[in-house]
């Protein structure tokens, strides 16, 4: 997009002097942006003429000022084409720093993403989860590894960010650090926020992002079925350890929470809800966003066997979760004993709630969703895709209608006969 540059002179009443002259300012726009800065002249409101920006006559005081105008407004336009030539964003912030002999500084990609950083750690607990954070900082590493294994620099100036540095820094996240496709896009995604940030402030005037496009891939999501989840339920474990982690994962596969959200439930978080039943308020840690579920008799069983334990009474926790390293470690001791093929992860319970458990049954996808705490219904939907076995319940109910259609038909066909 072309900058458009606009330079008016107006004398400025609000600021009259005593003496009655009134100061004649310059007021230059850039793409709607504007600044005003003093020519240091000073004029009677009567000589003064809006329409042609400059005082009216050919007295010598207006010959004199009128010049100092026109040589103000050939600054500008100098000023202008210096920024364009050595390619600086075109900007009020720019251009007045030019006009009034300001140093140029670069504006440097590394102080912007950390400034950036800092202030989500901040802000960690309160707008941003910790993984945010952390997802940020890994951005920013990868960041400068990339600018030093491909121009050998450990910063660059932000305006020297332009669509080859973005697709150069895509194939070295998927080369060099051998970045699967979604978690490449995720890292381009964290650093075109960097940009954005640049953009709103002004400091860049094209958008290196502009004509990239990239697309997560859909991936399929793990989940139990019916059978495994039964499995688990009446396999009878030896030891407590493996005993405590199955339960907490089946209170995960009847509830939909994830590993933290289970992690920081008090008793607290368990109150009637509209029904006059039990249910579960709580707010993902990771979006913040409300989780209300009513407590199924399993979830309540596994609450109600762990009421007294220690560590629920001492920490006042809802359950005795362990870290969850040590979770995801037993887990898969349990799906060897439980001779299920899968590759047992604590958040593989979150997939079965909203599949195997709530779906299937023929829950509707939008309390799904307000269970689980999404944002946006299409989030809720990867889970409806996988369902085939949803789908395949679905045809046999039109099966059936179609069936007694064709034979209500029938009979009526063999009745005009």
């Amino acid at each position: 997009m072309k900058t458009k540059v606009s330079i008016l002179f107006y004398a400025k009443k609000a600021k009259a002097a005593a003496n009655g002259l009134v100061p004649i300012y310059t007021r230059i726009t850039i793409n709607g942006k504007r600044i005003e800065l003093s020519t240091n002249r000073f004029v009677e409101i009567s000589k003064w003429s809006t329409e042609a920006g400059k005082i009216k006559g050919s007295s010598e005081e207006a010959r004199s000022i009128n010049n100092h105008l026109d040589l103000l407004k050939s600054q500008i336009r100098d000023a202008e084409m210096e920024l364009i030539h050595k390619k600086i964003a075109l900007t009020t912030e720019t251009i007045k720093s030019k006009l009034l002999g300001v140093d140029e500084r670069a504006r440097m990609l590394v102080p912007i993403f950390q400034d950036h950083n800092n202030k989500i750690k901040e802000l960690v607990g309160k707008e941003y989860a910790p993984g945010t954070l952390e997802r940020y900082t890994t951005s920013l590493k990868h960041t400068i590894e990339f600018m030093q294994w491909k121009y050998n620099i450990s910063d660059i100036d932000i305006t020297k960010i332009d669509h080859a540095f973005i697709t150069d820094y895509e194939f070295w996240l998927r080369s060099v650090r051998n970045c699967a496709n979604n978690t490449a896009v995720k890292y381009l995604k964290n650093f075109n926020k960097i940009i954005k940030l640049c953009l709103a402030n002004d400091w860049l005037d094209k958008n290196p992002f502009a004509n990239y496009k990239s697309k997560v891939k859909e991936v399929e999501r793990v989940y139990l079925t019916e059978a495994e989840i039964q499995s688990i339920i009446e396999k009878d474990f030896k030891t407590e350890r493996l005993s405590l982690v199955r339960d907490i994962f089946l209170f995960s596969c009847f509830t939909g929470l994830a590993y933290i959200d289970v992690k920081n439930l008090t008793k607290a978080h368990v109150s009637y809800g509209i029904d006059g039943e039990k249910w579960i308020f709580t707010h993902r840690q990771k979006t913040e966003s409300a989780s209300k579920i009513p407590i199924l008799p399993v979830t309540q069983m596994i609450i109600d066997k762990y009421e007294n334990h220690p560590q629920c009474i001492n920490e006042d926790k809802l359950l005795p979760i362990l870290s969850n390293q040590k979770m995801n470690a037993y887990l898969k001791e349990i799906a060897g004993v439980c001779e299920i093929e899968k590759e047992l992860t604590f958040h593989i319970a979150r997939h079965t709630f909203a599949t195997t458990v709530t779906l299937t049954n023929g829950v509707p996808i939008e309390s799904v969703s307000k269970m689980l705490g999404h944002k946006n219904l299409r989030t809720t939907q990867h889970y409806a895709k996988v369902l085939d076995r949803k789908v395949s319940d679905d045809m046999k109910i039109l099966k059936e209608k179609l069936a007694l259609n064709i034979s209500k038909a029938k009979m009526q066909l063999k009745s005009a006969q």
